[in-house]
């Protein structure tokens, strides 16, 4: 290369040095002005975005305006056009500061806890069945919330789930027994504090994990700590995922620095709250090919069960009927409702149950074997995470975010790729009326 080349070069190189901060800044405000657009006006009155909920946020109202599909849809999108420029920028080293990536995070998770529950019931469920088990002497694990219909909780439980018992692990539903008796508004506020300190945790151990494999923790804080699916529906929702995250992390951490067995323990812990996790088990014992994760696992699964029936009966430590339940309920916004319509079916059929659970299946074995061939198990943990949202046939988009904690750290880069392209996806699918004509 000639020295007028190379000048040339550094000049450019120099150029974008200089713009990287004012770009960071703009990308930020963006981020910031979407989530505060759409808490803002969520406060104002429920809608069809706003679920019914005890006024938390009243101090909010008269600054926005009644939240609807357009605005929301367009703040969704701005929210993910700036986390993208966001990863593209996170990409080059030394350009964003471990201090400006934590003062944006927790701006978002500040403003987002401020607000009101965004987008879904499931947290009144959540409260539903605290208060059945404290306040009314029923199991969660017999009775739907139609049993407590006298309750002022009943009134905010989403139509959908008024007949179904809790499908939630017997350690969640215990460490949400203590907010039963703060009452409606207490108990709501005790549910965003937990998803607010189960995403702190879980943010924290990203960045551990990632430092400990010589990953840049900056960027896999941001990738996770900022992503609209996270903040908006996730913690904006207070949803049990965020527990679940965290004792996922927390095992991978206590394997990095292993602790095998207090590893296994962990994902046996997260599983009580939310069984989906306990897919990174066998991937866990296959790559340790060890006792310690089997002894740990088998210790903490033998507590549970103990607790879980002492507290609930049989039907508390029941997660295959529940599983099998949960797995018949189909949504429009799934992969499998979508490519059904793709190829003229009206929607799922039994036989797309079958084929589905089939190749998820496969998957899973391919994954095991690879593992046992010496692949990341952690990588391999993530891409199985992913099938099983993929593959579901009741996809929700916080179930899009089980692996994004695990891409980050994870040493196979296509985890990730394909993590956000899946998550890009579903974001399409969600502001696609956008583009519908205006009647």
């Amino acid at each position: 290369m000639s020295v007028a080349a190379e000048g040339e070069l550094g000049f450019a190189r120099t150029r974008s040095e200089q713009w990287a901060p004012v770009l960071l800044a703009l990308l930020a405000l963006l981020l910031v002005a979407a989530t505060a657009e759409i808490v803002l006006d969520g406060a104002l009155d429920h809608s069809a975005l706003i679920p019914k909920s005890p006024e938390i946020a009243g101090w909010l109202k008269g600054i926005g305006e009644r939240l609807g599909y357009r605005v929301f849809l367009i703040a969704l999108l701005t929210f993910t056009a700036a986390y993208a420029g966001l990863v593209a920028l996170a990409g080059r080293a030394g350009v964003i500061s471990k201090r400006s990536a934590i003062i944006l995070i927790g701006a978002l998770h500040v403003i987002v806890f401020a607000g009101p529950i965004l987008l879904s019931t499931d947290v009144f469920s959540y409260i539903a069945y605290a208060r059945m088990g404290v306040e009314h002497g029923l199991n969660p694990y017999v009775h739907g919330p139609i049993a407590i219909a006298h309750d002022p909780i009943y009134y905010y439980v989403g139509q959908d789930w008024k007949h179904v018992a809790t499908a939630y692990g017997p350690l969640y539903t215990l460490l949400s027994y203590p907010l039963a008796p703060l009452g409606v508004k207490g108990a709501l506020w005790g549910m965003k504090l937990e998803a607010l300190l189960a995403s702190v945790g879980t943010l924290a151990l990203t960045w551990r994990c990632a430092r400990t494999r010589g990953l840049d923790p900056v960027k896999a804080l941001l990738i996770v700590g900022a992503n609209p699916l996270y903040i908006i529906y996730g913690l904006g929702g207070a949803h049990n995922d965020l527990i679940m995250l965290l004792l996922m992390m927390a095992a991978v951490s206590l394997t990095l620095a292993g602790r095998d067995a207090s590893a296994a323990a962990a994902v046996v812990a997260g599983a009580l709250v939310k069984a989906t996790v306990a897919v990174l088990l066998p991937f866990m014992i296959v790559s340790k090919r060890s006792l310690k994760p089997l002894l740990g696992a088998g210790a903490a699964l033998a507590l549970g069960a103990l607790i879980g029936y002492a507290a609930f009966g049989i039907h508390g430590i029941d997660v295959v009927a529940a599983l099998n339940r949960d797995a018949a309920f189909v949504s429009t916004d799934s992969f499998a409702t979508e490519i059904a319509h793709l190829f003229g079916k009206p929607g799922v059929f039994p036989v797309d149950h079958t084929l589905l659970k089939l190749a998820l299946v496969l998957i899973g074995l391919h994954l095991l074997w690879r593992t046992w061939r010496g692949y990341d198990w952690v990588a391999a943990s993530g891409w199985t995470l992913l099938a099983v949202s993929v593959t579901s046939t009741w996809l929700l988009a916080w179930y899009i975010l089980w692996p994004l904690p695990l891409a980050v750290v994870a040493r196979d880069r296509r985890l990730l790729v394909a993590t956000l392209l899946v998550q890009g996806l579903f974001v399409a699918h969600q502001v696609s009326p956008l583009l519908a004509p205006v009647q």
